[in-house]
């Protein structure tokens, strides 16, 4: 449990490929009436998809160059960018140090990524947090992209609905009028197989075998060992056992009581496990954002893009938010975090690695 004060997110853009999925019409490799069974389930309807040419650091990069434009934000100024991913431009360099380059930081300015699914967010803030509070930084950037569309296979069912990409910029910065947050910080290394890309790292490399589509089930889906896949239902059991516990603990170390919490914003893996914690929390739904249904499961992006799209211009004053989310690893994290008049901008679309001007 990981405590801090005087520092918090003071502004927040984000950035989607302009291609818009519509999930009833992605029908290419299964039956109209198998695919809306699907959608219905996981009530993902729409998502959106990356081009070939745009990868996670555009998403980032055009969300970033938002922030500092609306914000009218010194570049200079910026002296730790942070990029958060499990969709890179190379396996080396670091992304971030790209980032750096492109958006005219200074080379002072200390860059790293942090390799995190979809509670990525939250362990991104905890560093962030903790380089603020304890060092002599003043402005950060987080920068969180994802391009998951190009990680599963549209031929897996059981993957193919719920998947899009997304990217997100977020301002951290000292400043008194941030009370107290708290993290919550967790991994459970034994159950790494749960959620997975089995092929192209250095543990089993490239190989024609590799990127070889197979049959991989009785229900005749089909991957390669180089396409994501997960173990639903071990990761449902994983979560109702988990998330609910896990936050009632951050609330119960914390102090803070659930009715004081303006909004929870929870990744947005599916519907039915967000109703569920949501309903054996006996939590206020009208508290509860949700972006699953236009943006779907974009791993890391998911909080942090519901908080831009859903409370645009509902964060004026002192709020405070919960944020919970769970994935790869597997790893859960949530975050009781207070806001104070964070700056929230418009959506910016991306085309072939660049924004597409209003």
């Amino acid at each position: 449990m990981l405590t801090f004060q005087g520092v918090g997110i003071t502004a927040m853009a984000g950035a989607v490929p302009k291609r818009v999925i519509n999930n009833y019409e992605y029908t290419e490799f299964f039956p109209a009436d198998q695919v809306k069974e699907v959608v219905d389930k996981v009530g993902v309807f729409e998502r959106r998809f990356a081009d070939e040419n745009t990868c996670s650091s555009d998403l980032c990069y055009a969300a970033a160059n938002r922030l500092i434009k609306d914000n009218n934000i010194d570049r200079n100024e910026i002296d730790l960018l942070i990029f958060l991913s499990q969709t890179p431009d190379y396996r080396m360099p670091a992304t971030s140090i790209i980032l750096q380059e492109r958006l005219g930081l200074p080379k002072t300015c200390m860059a790293f990524d942090i390799q995190m699914g979809c509670a990525g967010f939250c362990y991104a803030l905890s560093v962030a947090y903790s380089m603020m509070q304890n060092g002599n930084f003043n402005k950060a950037l987080i920068l969180d992209g994802e391009t998951r569309s190009k990680v599963y296979s549209p031929r897996d069912r059981r993957s193919a609905f719920i998947f899009g990409d997304a990217g997100v910029a977020a301002l951290i910065e000292k400043n008194d009028v941030f009370k107290k947050s708290w993290f919550s910080i967790n991994s459970d290394g034994s159950l790494y197989d749960l959620i997975m890309i089995k092929g192209g790292g250095y543990r089993n490399p490239s190989s024609p075998e590799t990127l070889t589509e197979k049959v991989v089930d009785e229900y005749g889906n089909m991957r390669s060992d180089e396409h994501g896949y997960m173990r639903g239902g071990d990761v449902f059991n994983f979560v109702i056992r988990e998330i609910p516990r896990n936050i009632k603990h951050t609330l119960e170390v914390s102090g803070v009581d659930k009715d004081s919490i303006d909004y929870i914003v929870f990744h947005q893996a599916n519907n039915f496990i967000n109703s569920y914690i949501a309903k054996k929390m006996k939590l206020d739904n009208s508290k509860i954002p949700h972006t699953i249904e236009k943006f779907g499961n974009t791993s890391s992006v998911s909080v942090p893009i519901t908080i831009i799209s859903e409370l645009k211009d509902k964060l004026d004053g002192d709020k405070l938010l919960l944020l919970s989310a769970f994935g790869v690893g597997m790893s859960w994290a949530t975050g009781i975090v207070p806001f104070h008049n964070c700056r929230i901008s418009d959506i910016v679309e991306v085309e072939n690695g660049n924004p597409i001007e209003d």
